[in-house]
């Protein structure tokens, strides 16, 4: 199975793109720095000939407004060449709870893809994820004043890169889903108290202040980020993962 790994040189298409390759399929990572834009169309008609699947991973290189254009653009082009080299499954990566959070202008930009697709020519798999462990530190630094970090209590579910790498590779190669299929850690965490694990494990002196208002996931109420009963949950935990990574 010849497959097309849009964003293939990143975080989770680069190992999308091993795995598949190890498991004997011909996976092929586009991205500008192969010559594939997906706004400008350089290179995408060329890559995805002979293609049996499109798997796109790739991501706006800002969170702002400006990522609705984004991924209206490359969603809408990403079909049209799709359709006309025959590609036979388009699969996304999406995030779990994306369209019950419309505050934030980054997950309403998803969503849009989301409907894109769903309206598109080719049957198609949407994969959502939760919110990854190796963004953790980051999300740490965006409430960080030096002494302390202040996060909220929002609920997460995150899950270890690896495994949605598994998960992504897993539906690519299977029959279209014509749906999505949900995809998170075993563990639920408020923020804050993932803070205090990171820290911990770190040995960071920094002290967390739970702020109901601080950071992009003080706009997120209630469980939405956090996998529902039909959602296949991962098999790493968190903690076992920050204590071998630190």
């Amino acid at each position: 199975m010849k497959l097309i790994v849009i964003g293939g040189t990143g975080r989770i298409g680069s190992q999308v793109v091993q795995k598949l390759t190890a498991a004997g399929h011909a996976a092929v990572p586009a991205a500008p720095s192969t010559g594939v834009d997906l706004i400008t169309r350089k290179g995408l008609d060329q890559v995805l000939g002979g293609a049996d699947v499109v798997v796109n991973v790739a991501n706006s290189p800002t969170f702002d407004e400006a990522s609705l254009d984004f991924f209206r653009t490359s969603m809408n082009n990403l079909l049209a060449a799709g359709a006309r080299a025959g590609v036979r499954h388009q699969v996304i990566l999406s995030i779990v709870g994306v369209d019950q959070v419309p505050q934030l202008d980054y997950y309403r930009a998803k969503t849009l893809q989301e409907e894109l697709l769903r309206q598109g020519p080719t049957p198609y798999s949407i994969v959502r994820a939760t919110q990854f462990f190796e963004f953790v530190d980051a999300v740490l630094s965006e409430t960080s004043d030096g002494d302390a970090v202040r996060l909220p209590a929002t609920r997460l579910q995150p899950i270890a890169a690896a495994d949605v790498v598994d998960a992504v590779a897993g539906v690519s190669t299977g029959t279209p889903l014509r749906g999505t299929l949900n995809v998170a850690g075993p563990d639920v965490f408020p923020l804050d108290e993932l803070g205090r694990l990171t820290l911990a494990a770190q040995r960071d002196s920094r002290t967390v202040i739970t702020d109901d208002k601080a950071g992009m996931f003080a706009a997120v109420t209630g469980d939405v980020l956090t996998a529902g009963p039909d959602a296949h949950l991962a098999p790493t935990h968190y903690q076992d993962w920050i204590q071998k990574v630190y």
